[in-house]
Order: C-alpha cells, then structure tokens, then sequence
C-alpha cells in the first residue's frame, strides 16, 4: 500500500476533480491518496466523485482555506 500526496492548491473548479480522478488512475487498489485544495467546491465535488466510483473518503478535514481530503483508492 502506498500513501501519495497531491497538492491541488490554487486549482478551481473542475480541476481538483479531474486531477484527482487521472492520478487515482495510476494508483493501485488499497493506496491512499491525500488530495491538498483550496477549493471549497472540492470539498463536495471529490467525495461525490469517489462515492459515484466506489473509493472511500477516510477523512476529510477544512482547516483556515485549505483542504484535505483523504481517500482509499478501491478498484
């Protein structure tokens, strides 16, 4: 299992989801993925996108404008 992070920091909406689903592409079932952002939308809009594809937000936190996310990638 690997643990990734991804700094999305300073991209808007749609861009955090997009990127967040090619790099989740390229990992392997059981990886983690902690998606940094400064979107609010990304708040919604990723665990939307992981629910739709079946991979597991394990913690999502908004602390000051920044956004962490963190994901389970299930293939």
């Amino acid at each position: 299992m690997n643990r990734e992070t991804f700094d999305l920091k300073g991209l808007i909406c749609p861009l955090p989801v997009i990127r967040t689903q090619n790099k989740i592409k390229t990992l392997n079932s059981g990886d983690i993925l902690v998606v940094l952002c400064s979107d609010p939308g990304a708040l919604h809009d990723i665990p939307a996108w992981c629910r739709i594809h079946g991979h597991e937000i394990i913690d999502s936190q908004n602390k000051e404008g920044e956004i962490t996310l963190t994901i389970k990638v299930v293939h």
